[in-house]
């Protein structure tokens, strides 16, 4: 899938702008959507970085309004998609809420919209694609984990999220093994990546963030969003094409417990 059709969820914000530029600049179609209001914890709104960032790379995108958690919204992005393009050989599953919480202070409502976009998002976007990547002969979806899915404090309803997206990347892995369709998980790991997300989390302050003693990863320093959208690039060409059903954690090893204290 050298120059396929990728749709990429929340892409317009982010680790999803990094993934949508990257694939643009390696010359697949990209159609990403997000949402134009921030969202609860996160600094993520508009489009105007995303158009300056794919216009700074020399390359475009379709860039869409809709909200994941929405059924007609994901089908209207399906019938674009394949209105246009006429075909879906991609799909990365990114789009995603990250209320900080435990079962105590997490409220019903939050507990709600984070199983909505996490969950039920990538359920819902990956049903109205797949019959067109098995009508194609085949495709790829990438859906965008956390280390958080092994569990980490303070974190209850997202790491519940984030678990189930392993279990169901899983569990599609095995049902669409024959029709071709590979589906495996990425994790953005490191402690000190920069996305709307963990930003939001610290009430937007980029530099308080960046002023905290985070791990990095194995390059010595924190992991990028580049970084990130070059292991979903590798995830959905035919370089990958004998894998499925896997996790690639691109970080510090979130699942076995990081992060990796740092040297003194």
């Amino acid at each position: 899938m050298s120059m396929g059709v990728v749709i990429v969820t929340g892409g317009t914000f982010g680790l999803g702008q990094s993934i949508t530029v990257e694939l643009a600049r390696r010359g697949h179609q990209v159609v990403a959507f997000g949402l134009a209001q921030a969202q609860v914890s996160s600094t993520a709104q508009g489009f105007d970085s995303l158009m300056a960032a794919l216009d700074g790379a020399g390359c475009k995108a379709d860039v869409l309004e809709a909200d994941v958690s929405s059924a007609a919204d994901v089908q209207r992005v399906v019938d674009h998609t394949v209105g246009k393009y006429g075909a879906i050989d991609g799909l990365v599953n990114n789009a995603a809420i990250g209320p900080l919480g435990t079962v105590l202070t997490t409220d019903e409502p939050t507990f709600d919209r984070i199983v909505d976009v996490n969950l039920k998002g990538t359920y819902l976007m990956s049903r109205a694609a797949l019959p067109h990547m098995i009508r194609g002969g085949g495709g790829s979806i990438v859906n965008i984990g956390s280390g958080a899915g092994w569990g980490k404090p303070n974190m209850a309803a997202y790491s519940a999220s984030k678990g189930a997206i392993v279990a169901l990347s899983a569990a599609m892995a095995y049902d669409h093994f024959h029709d071709h369709v590979r589906v495996n998980v990425a994790i953005p790991g490191g402690g000190g990546i920069v996305s709307g997300m963990s930003v939001g989390r610290m009430g937007g302050d980029l530099t308080a963030f960046k002023s905290r003693q985070a791990p990095g990863t194995a390059a010595g320093r924190p992991a990028t969003g580049r970084d990130l959208a070059n292991a979903v690039a590798f995830l959905l060409s035919d370089d990958a094409a004998a894998i499925s059903g896997t996790v690639i954690d691109v970080g510090c090893f979130a699942h076995q417990g990081g992060p990796v204290p740092p040297t003194h």
